[in-house]
């Protein structure tokens, strides 16, 4: 079983800049495709970006491609989303996720129900 810790969130600026990170326990993290999710108050958790276990395929949310950029680092146990140019609608409160499962659509990556463990989530706040 895999624990997921967020960090990074806090209060930016729009056109901005933050960083998150995911650490995992466990010695398995190379075998799990990463996702990152988030939640605005009275919205569903929605898909930003997702990062196979290699790293060689990642996907993104129409919403954030071009700004947002996930990578990992397998020898850390730790996933990152780096986010860019932010705007008050990015606002929520932000997930990361694993799964043991590899797909070959990316589409399967989009669905929340398909991840095995999820982290606490780290709040991420962008003024205007």
């Amino acid at each position: 079983q895999a624990q997921l810790v967020e960090s990074g969130g806090g209060l930016v600026q729009a056109g901005g800049s933050l960083r998150l990170s995911c650490a995992v326990s466990g010695r398995t993290f190379s075998m799990y495709a990463m996702g990152w999710f988030r939640q605005a108050p009275g919205k569903e958790r929605e898909f930003l970006a997702a990062i196979t276990w290699s790293g060689g395929r990642t996907y993104y949310a129409d919403s954030v491609k071009g700004r947002f950029t996930i990578s990992r680092d397998n020898a850390k146990n730790t996933v990152y989303l780096q986010m860019n140019s932010l705007t008050p609608e990015d606002t929520a409160v932000y997930y990361c996720a694993a799964t043991k499962a590899t797909y070959r659509s990316g589409t399967s990556y989009r669905n929340r129900s398909n991840y095995d463990y999820w982290g606490q989530g780290t709040q991420v706040t962008v003024s205007s």
